[in-house]
C-alpha cells in the first residue's frame, strides 16, 4: 500500500513539473510573439501601402487590407522612374564593398595585435577603445566631416572624392575589433608556439592559422558591415554634394515629393520593398554564417 502511495506522489510531482515547464514555455512564446508583432507591423504597413492607390493611402480611417485584385503593381515601375535607382544601387554596392574591405583589413590587423602581441599598455589602450563605444555617434559625424573637409573631398566634389568620403571614415570599427579579438583569443597559445618553433613569422601565423580559424567570425563581420552600409543614411546625406553620388537610402527620401509638396507614400513604399528584398534574401541565405560567427567569437577573454 505504501508503495502505491509513493508511486502516486511521484506521478503527481512529475505532472506538476511538466505543467510548470509548459507554463514557462508558453510564457516565453507569448513574450516572443508580443515583440514579433511590433517588429512585423511596420513591415506589413510598408508592404500594404506599396499596393495602394494615392487615394487609399490618405483615407481616414486607414485601410488595413487591400484585396489582391486591387493591388497597384504599377507603383513599382513608377518608383523606378522617379529617380535613377540603378545608379543609387551601384553607388551603394561600391561603397559597401570598399568600406567592408577596409574594415576587414583594419579589424584583422588590430585584432591580431590586441589578441596575440604583447606590448606595453596593450590592455589599457584596448579599454580606451572600448570606452569610445559609449560616445554618441553624432560627435563622430562632426569630427569626420571636419576631417573630410580638410582633405578637400567636399568642395567641388568628384565621384571619386564622394566615394572616399563615404568609405574612409568607416574603415574601422571598435565593435568589430572587439568581436574579432574575442575569436582570436580563443585560439590556443600552443598553436602560436608551435608556429614559432617551425620558423613562422607573426605575419605568416596570422594569415595561415588565425584567419582561417576565425573565418566564421570574419564572415559575420563582412555581412553585418555590408548591411550597415546598405542602410546608411545620415553620413551619405551629409557629404553627397550631387544627386548622382547619393546612396539608395537617400534616394528613397528625396525622390517622391510631388509638385504640391506631398510625399507619394505608395511609390516610396514600393521603392522601399525593392531595396529591402535583397537584404532579406541575403539574410535568409547567410544567417547560418552569422550565427556561426557569433557562437565562435564568444564573450570571454
Amino acid at each position: 500500500m505504501q508503495n502505491v502511495e509513493n508511486v502516486e506522489e511521484l506521478y503527481e510531482d512529475e505532472q506538476k513539473i511538466r505543467f510548470k515547464r509548459r507554463m514557462r514555455l508558453a510564457l516565453v512564446y507569448a513574450v516572443v510573439i508580443f515583440f514579433a508583432i511590433f517588429i512585423i507591423i511596420p513591415f506589413y504597413w510598408m508592404v500594404i501601402t506599396a499596393f495602394k492607390t494615392e487615394t487609399q493611402v490618405f483615407m481616414s480611417p486607414p485601410m488595413l487590407w487591400v484585396n489582391p485584385g486591387e493591388w497597384q503593381w504599377v507603383n513599382f515601375s513608377l518608383a523606378l522612374e522617379r529617380a535613377p535607382f540603378i545608379r543609387y544601387l551601384a553607388n551603394t554596392v561600391l561603397v559597401a564593398i570598399l568600406s567592408t574591405a577596409g574594415t576587414i583589413i583594419t579589424t584583422i590587423l588590430s585584432g591580431f595585435a590586441f589578441a596575440r602581441l604583447n606590448f606595453k599598455g596593450r590592455d589599457v589602450l584596448f579599454m580606451i577603445l572600448i570606452a569610445t563605444m559609449m560616445i554618441p555617434g553624432e560627435i563622430f559625424v562632426v569630427t569626420n566631416f571636419l576631417t573630410i573637409t580638410s582633405f578637400g573631398w567636399i568642395e567641388d566634389q568628384t565621384f571619386v572624392e564622394a566615394v572616399l568620403a563615404m568609405t574612409v571614415p568607416f574603415m574601422t570599427s571598435v565593435f568589430f575589433l572587439f568581436f574579432l579579438r574575442q575569436a582570436f583569443k580563443q585560439i590556443p597559445d600552443e598553436l602560436y608556439y608551435a608556429a614559432k618553433v617551425d620558423g613562422k613569422t607573426d605575419w605568416q601565423y596570422l594569415w595561415g592559422i588565425m584567419v582561417p580559424v576565425a573565418l566564421p567570425t570574419i564572415t559575420t563581420i563582412t555581412i553585418l558591415n555590408a548591411m550597415n552600409t546598405w542602410n546608411a543614411y545620415v553620413w551619405p546625406r551629409l557629404i553627397s554634394q550631387r544627386e548622382e553620388f547619393q546612396l539608395v537610402s537617400n534616394g528613397l527620401r528625396d525622390a517622391f515629393d510631388d509638385t504640391a509638396g506631398r510625399i507619394m507614400y505608395h511609390e516610396q513604399m514600393a521603392a522601399s520593398i525593392i531595396v529591402t528584398v535583397p537584404l532579406i534574401i541575403a539574410f535568409l541565405i547567410l544567417k547560418k554564417y552569422i550565427m556561426r560567427g557569433v557562437s565562435r567569437s564568444g564573450i570571454k577573454g
